[in-house]
């Protein structure tokens, strides 16, 4: 009996995946829930594996190909292993080859030395040529001074490029990921729709650094999770949009949509590519629930274990730079969102402090937000409220 493998549902908003990587070929056996193939959409990877033990007969769709939800990938004959043996062809038998009768060219007759102009001979004498090499172009094939000046054009080129390798040679091409597709979609229409703005601020980080220092030890002995800063953001950043609820609202038609949850999406860079995997209901969790929660997702993300339910909604983003060394940017929005916040590299530098400089650990904060929803007060105030609650994070404890 032969068994279809069929593509999976995928989520409501994906039809389409590419076949990223087969894992099994035609003859292999196969056990039930061994993995086959690996499908490549626009959000994740993902496995699809065998329903039933046997032989792989065909495959369908081979790798690269794009198919839809229901397409039939492959096919397995249940319970054939070992009846898909390889066949052994006969050795060849050697036949002694047939006397062949050596075939003579005729001679070719002596080419004759091309005429030469006067003005050619001078030319060709003068830049140490031989006419016999030229190729005459003239009445009765006479090199002619055009022949020679073109003949010595090659040779005047600048000697840095002689024997240099084509630019082709030197490229390599490779097939964009339908996931780096999808975020070039995302990101172009972001700045094709929004009315996309980005302002700044800069947050005192000693309070906080002081506090982790404190308190790491214990903290992770109790919840066996490291305290880091993420979980500190995500609590400010929900302390400023319960207070500018506009910034975790978003555009649907022409309706203004405000969320009154808070699933704050943390973006996380893969070998693949960025993804954006969200944190449920975080406004209802502990630091140590916060730290856990994103220490598993970045996990499955850079392992390509997330499923369409973790990247799916998302109110809010953060992303940060400042693990890869960025001082600055201005993050694009993580549409439809209206807002995301970008995170920084921790620099010290000379700032004043109750009228004396010191030298203090200081980060610098962007928010980029969507015009057409939230008002450059309303943007400066939520970053505002942000970097309050960094630089006083006993104020997260106390919610105010």
């Amino acid at each position: 009996m032969t068994t279809p493998i069929v593509v999976p549902p995928m989520g409501e908003s994906i039809t389409e995946a590419s076949v990223a990587k087969w894992l099994k070929k035609v003859g292999d056996a196969v056990r039930v829930d061994e993995a086959l193939v690996e499908l490549e959409t626009d959000k994740v990877t993902l496995e699809v594996n065998a329903q039933v033990a046997g032989i792989i007969s065909e495959i369908k769709v081979p790798q690269g190909g794009a198919v839809n939800v229901g397409a039939v990938l492959c096919l397995i004959q249940e319970g054939a292993a070992g009846a898909m043996a390889p066949v052994v062809a006969p050795e060849p038998v050697a036949v002694a080859p047939l006397p062949v009768a050596p075939v003579v060219s005729p001679a070719a007759p002596p080419a004759l030395a091309p005429a030469v102009m006067p003005a050619a001979r001078k030319l060709a004498d003068d830049c140490g040529i031989n006419t016999d090499d030229i190729a005459g172009t003239g009445k009765g094939n006479r090199v002619t001074k055009e022949d020679v000046v073109a003949f010595t054009a090659p040779r005047q080129q600048p000697s840095q490029t002689a024997g240099a390798r084509p630019r082709a040679d030197r490229e390599e091409r490779a097939a964009l990921t339908r996931l780096r597709q999808r975020i070039a979609e995302r990101l172009k229409e972001a700045q094709n729709t929004a009315a996309m703005l980005t302002t700044f601020n800069e947050v005192d980080m000693t309070a906080i650094m002081a506090m982790r220092t404190l308190h790491k030890d214990a903290f992770e002995k109790k919840n066996g999770v490291k305290l880091g800063f993420m979980s500190f953001f995500v609590k400010a950043c929900i302390q400023g949009l319960k207070e500018i609820p506009s910034v975790n609202a978003e555009i649907d038609g022409h309706d203004l949509v405000y969320k009154n949850y808070y699933d704050i999406g943390v973006a996380v860079g893969t070998a693949n590519g960025l993804v954006v995997p969200v944190v449920r209901d975080a406004d209802g969790l502990s630091f140590a629930a916060i730290e856990k929660q994103i220490g598993e997702l970045g996990a499955r993300a850079r392992d390509g274990k997330l499923s369409i339910s973790d990247l799916s909604g998302g109110t809010f983003t953060i992303t940060n730079g400042g693990i890869y060394g960025s001082l600055m940017s201005t993050p694009i929005l993580n549409t439809p969102q209206s807002g995301i916040l970008g995170m920084h590299a921790i620099k010290e530098r000379p700032v004043v402090v109750n009228g004396k400089i010191e030298i203090r650990p200081m980060m610098y904060l962007a928010l980029s937000y969507d015009h057409r929803v939230i008002d450059g007060r309303e943007a400066v105030t939520f970053l505002v409220r942000v970097k309050e609650c960094l630089e006083n994070p006993e104020r997260l404890l106390l919610g105010v």
